[in-house]
């Protein structure tokens, strides 16, 4: 339990819960990170392996039971509130950021957990769409409220898988479970190695000396629940069943690069499927080859991981994007700069970036101008510190 978050009005949510629900002096405080995927990108649903870790924005959950039986939803950052029945909430209304938040608490009635009613204000400082997991940050904030709220005693890995079937059951998105993981179980200053199949995880030393990790928004809004992710799964599904064929293996993240390449004559009708499962073999190395080199401090390996990263996602994956591109082409070019590469699901979002600490205004302010110039769009950067897991806060 910590109170160590900060960017967000305390007092104006307090008053704003206090006139919506009343008791905001007895209310409840949580707070859930964001997630960047330093490297291992559309490897989690495969069953590969990946590096990611929390951020220092996120999303910030006051919370109460009410004896009413209403679940009450509002956000500082959304118009849209509901205010729904028992019998409404295993439903969806329309297409609204309560999907998240209700797709957890359905999953905890489905397990038996008689959620009676609750009232709960978001707010969160993770912008939208821009690939940072901010879906994730509310789903595992509300997974980690309800468990404390209602003494569910679910384990942290209960609520991961929670608040991942949220995702997939509830809001239409087939993600792994990447983001939920890393948003619950990050730690300060740490990379965390995890194996989506296995979930064994590591948690690696962020030793990056005197480079800091920047983000860059495109600002071109992804819009993940569409068909194009759901759409990646299904080839790589479809990569599975071919390599099936001819070797034992349960996931195609159990799978080796040169293992794919001696059966690429199994795929001579379907090249996409071989394309999809190259790049997730690759990254699946590129991200193994990461820890050690991290640990050992070689930030110039790893940017040069993180360039390949990029361009495989490009050329073998067809996740990335115009203005994706060329926000990395144009990172490239500065000096000071390890690496460069598209982070999360691609379609849009962010980029990571690692730059040198003295260029970093630098590097903000002609990436920036260049980016406009070239796409018409203006790009927003971050410079992140990376942060702990879900927690309740005390204030």
């Amino acid at each position: 339990m910590t109170s160590e978050v900060t960017g967000f009005d305390e007092q104006g949510l307090l008053a704003r819960f206090n006139e919506r629900f009343g008791s905001a002096n007895t209310c409840l405080h949580f707070f859930s990170p964001g997630r960047v995927n330093l490297i291992g990108d559309h490897t989690d649903y495969t069953g590969g392996v990946v590096l990611p870790c929390g951020i220092d924005t996120g999303t910030r959950l006051l919370t109460q039971k009410n004896p009413d039986k209403r679940f009450r939803f509002e956000s500082s950052n959304f118009d849209f509130t509901a205010d729904l029945s028992i019998e409404q909430i295993a439903y969806t209304h329309g297409k609204h950021w309560v999907y998240y938040p209700l797709g957890v608490i359905d999953q905890f009635r489905k397990r038996g957990f008689e959620i009676s009613g609750v009232d709960c204000l978001f707010s969160g400082n993770v912008p939208n769409g821009a690939g940072l997991s901010s879906s994730a940050s509310i789903e595992v904030v509300t997974a980690f409220a309800i468990n404390t709220l209602f003494n569910c005693e679910l384990s942290l890995i209960e609520l991961v898988k929670i608040a991942m079937a949220a995702e997939n059951d509830f809001v239409g998105m087939q993600c792994g479970i990447m983001d939920q993981f890393a948003v619950t179980m990050a730690q300060q200053n740490h990379a965390m190695f995890l194996n989506c199949n296995s979930l064994e995880h590591q948690q690696v030393p962020l030793n990056l000396g005197n480079y800091n990790i920047v983000l860059a928004n495109t600002n071109q809004r992804r819009e993940l629940d569409g068909s194009a992710y759901n759409e990646r799964v299904a080839q790589c599904a479809t990569a599975l069943d071919i390599i099936q064929q001819a070797l034992p293996v349960k996931a195609l993240g159990e799978l080796e690069l040169k293992q794919l390449q001696t059966h690429e004559h199994l795929f001579a009708n379907d090249k996409l499927a071989f394309s999809r499962a190259m790049h997730v073999c690759a990254e699946n190395a590129r991200v193994n080859a990461a820890v050690d080199i991290l640990e050992q401090g070689d930030i110039s390996a790893f940017g040069k991981l993180m360039n390949e990263s990029h361009d495989s996602l490009r050329d073998l994956y067809s996740v990335s994007s115009e203005p994706l591109d060329n926000l990395v082409a144009i990172a490239r070019k500065q000096e000071g700069v390890a690496g460069a590469r598209l982070t999360g699901a691609g379609f849009g979002g962010c980029t990571v970036n690692l730059v040198q600490q003295q260029s970093v205004q630098q590097f903000i302010e002609l990436v920036g101008a260049e980016y406009q110039t070239t796409t018409e769009l203006r790009a927003d950067f971050y410079v992140i510190k990376p942060g702990n897991g879900v927690r309740q806060l005390i204030l």
